[in-house]
């Protein structure tokens, strides 16, 4: 083949990857958390919720109603999970829920993530007000078993996934704006309740744990609210997209 050729069909090739990344769907992705410490309290341009860092973190469940989500003009997304790692670690093992606005409509999905590797959407149809329950638990050979259930509908879903660097170095319950190139914009999820949360079996409460608020460029997009007296319960309230 000819060198004039070969820069011929290099440029041919190039195009057609230009043109089908053009078209290409948007996937969002939850990341590790990008944070500033103030003691016990936190800001996070994509995280909110409350986490727990410094190691030997093996397990981490909670339940939370899936919040109805208003459409905007302007695509916008939210995240809750489960997960470990992600605070202070490179990997995250996680599962949760979307509410995301896309197109004019609501979209509502459930998903797991071994970051850094692209989420993978689960086949279970759920809807706003459906009760989750999620769990992310880790066993000493590297491996994860991520678990969800939907108890309103009975559905469930579970997978056992490897992630040899993982440090388990922290444990959260979240609510994030997910990243695509960047930050996205915050759904307006109104309010989400998270219930029952554990780390390693005992209440969040039982640690030094880390209360967080997404900010972004001096924006607050959600706040959330102190635990319960059971140490296992909070919200978090949706303000700025």
């Amino acid at each position: 083949m000819t060198r004039s050729r070969s820069v011929f069909l290099f440029i041919v090739a190039l195009a057609l990857l230009l043109a089908l990344a053009a078209v290409a769907p948007t996937l969002a992705g939850a990341v590790p958390m990008n944070h500033t410490r103030f003691g016990t309290a936190t800001t996070s341009t994509n995280w909110s919720g409350y986490d727990a860092t410094g190691g030997g973190f093996t397990s981490v469940t909670a339940t939370w109603t899936v919040p109805t989500v208003s459409p905007s003009l302007t695509d916008a997304y939210s995240s809750f999970w489960v997960g470990l790692d992600g605070d202070g670690s490179g990997t995250v093992e996680q599962l949760g829920t979307d509410s995301d606005s896309v197109g004019g409509a609501a979209v509502y999905e459930v998903w797991y993530e071994m970051y850094p590797h692209w989420p993978k959407y689960v086949a279970m149809t759920i809807k706003p007000g459906d009760t989750m329950t999620g769990s992310v638990t880790a066993a000493a050979s590297g491996a994860f078993t991520l678990s969800i259930t939907d108890k309103t509908t009975g559905q469930s879903f579970t997978v056992t996934a490897k992630m040899k660097r993982a440090k388990r170095y922290s444990a959260e319950v979240i609510a994030e704006a997910p990243w695509s190139g960047g930050v996205l914009p915050l759904a307006n999820f109104g309010s989400v309740g998270f219930t029952g949360c554990t780390f390693n079996d005992k209440p969040i409460s039982a640690f030094n744990w880390n209360k967080i608020d997404m900010v972004e460029n001096g924006a607050t997009k959600d706040v959330t609210g102190p635990l319960d007296g059971t140490g296992t319960a909070f919200s978090i309230t949706w303000k700025h997209f």
